[in-house]
């Protein structure tokens, strides 16, 4: 049956009518898993709770410990809402069923990449903000020790940085996972991981936290941290002397990514968070509030005018498909684990 267009968009009209006003004065409760910024958890979750009245118990954890929270608890599941973290993970968590499928009534305004991510899940998952991989350094630090300043991935190698760099532990961390799939893509599988087994040598430490290395740089307690450019930027804006990187060679990026819980046991509350998290509204809320500096998801959205122009970085064809399947994601982590994590420094 034909429905004209006058009544498709008074039907649009009710059934958004509908949702604001379920969503204003709802009173439930989710819980939340999240892997971004703690302080940017916390104000999503604040906002959240005032706008909806829906009680919101939070947990901020790095994508990795997510991903393996959620596996444990799948029998079982205790969380609505993974917000946040890199796509690749999302994707795993998709291809094993973890996730629940949803197209969000704000799918049509997303840029293509959040897009992707929710084809390439299959509707599991969808990105909610976009990222450039790259490194910062402490300039203080750098100049009293008189280290030149590295402008490229194959400058990291040099022996002057030994015990000066940081990164996380793939395991753990999404910015990890995406920085040995960036490597791995920029020069080949087989000169890729000689790479990874040169810049191990020059490594202090690996975290838990893919955010880590560059706050310790920041505070002057390690020299240069591989992360995400905005990461690096948000040091810049609190006054620490830290400078962005964006590699010579190109570099990759993340999708950070949304995704419903299945078998959620507060799923018309999850629903409502994921429609929320995606509007216009709340994405320039969370992406103009000078602590989280990535790209937003939605086309309508504001983003920080401190974020970092992704039109002027050069961003490689990253393969989500590929490095986001559970099967050569694990391929990955046990090669990095058994091959790089091993070797003395």
């Amino acid at each position: 049956m034909k429905i004209s267009s006058g009544i498709t968009k008074f039907l649009i009209l009710i059934g958004l009518s509908f949702f604001i006003s379920f969503s204003a004065s709802a009173k439930g409760k989710l819980t939340l898993y999240c892997s971004v910024g703690a302080d940017v958890c916390e104000m999503i979750v604040q906002a959240f709770e005032k706008e909806t009245g829906i009680n919101t118990a939070m947990t901020r954890k790095s994508s990795g410990e997510t991903l393996a929270q959620i596996k444990a608890e799948s029998s079982n599941p205790k969380g609505d809402v993974w917000f946040g973290g890199t796509g690749d993970p999302h994707l795993t968590m998709a291809q094993e069923g973890l996730s629940y499928q949803y197209k969000s009534i704000h799918f049509d305004d997303l840029r293509e990449a959040a897009q992707q991510q929710a084809v390439n899940g299959d509707y599991r998952t969808v990105g909610i903000y976009i990222g450039a991989l790259g490194y910062g350094y402490n300039a203080s630090l750098m100049s009293d020790k008189n280290l030149p300043l590295p402008t490229s991935w194959m400058d990291l190698l040099d022996p002057v940085y030994k015990g000066h760099i940081q990164m996380a532990n793939p395991n753990s961390s999404g910015t990890a996972y995406t920085t040995l799939a960036t490597i791995l893509q920029i020069f080949g599988e087989d000169e890729g991981w000689d790479y990874m087994k040169k810049l191990h040598l020059n490594m202090n430490q690996y975290t838990k936290s893919g955010s880590a290395p560059i706050k310790a740089a920041g505070r002057g307690e390690n020299t240069i941290g591989i992360c995400f450019q905005h990461d690096a930027v948000k040091q810049s804006k609190k006054g620490l002397p830290v400078s962005v990187v964006s590699p010579a060679e190109g570099t990759g990026y993340e999708v950070g990514s949304m995704s419903i819980v299945d078998g959620a046991r507060n799923l018309d509350e999850a629903i409502i968070f994921y429609d929320w998290a995606l509007s216009p509204e709340v994405q320039t809320m969370i992406f103009t509030s000078g602590i989280s500096l990535q790209v937003p998801a939605n086309t309508k959205a504001s983003a920080d005018v401190d974020a970092p122009d992704l039109s002027t970085i050069n961003l490689i064809d990253y393969d989500f498909k590929v490095y986001g399947n559970k099967d050569k994601r694990a391929e990955l982590l046990a090669k990095w684990d058994n091959d790089v994590s091993t070797i003395p420094r």
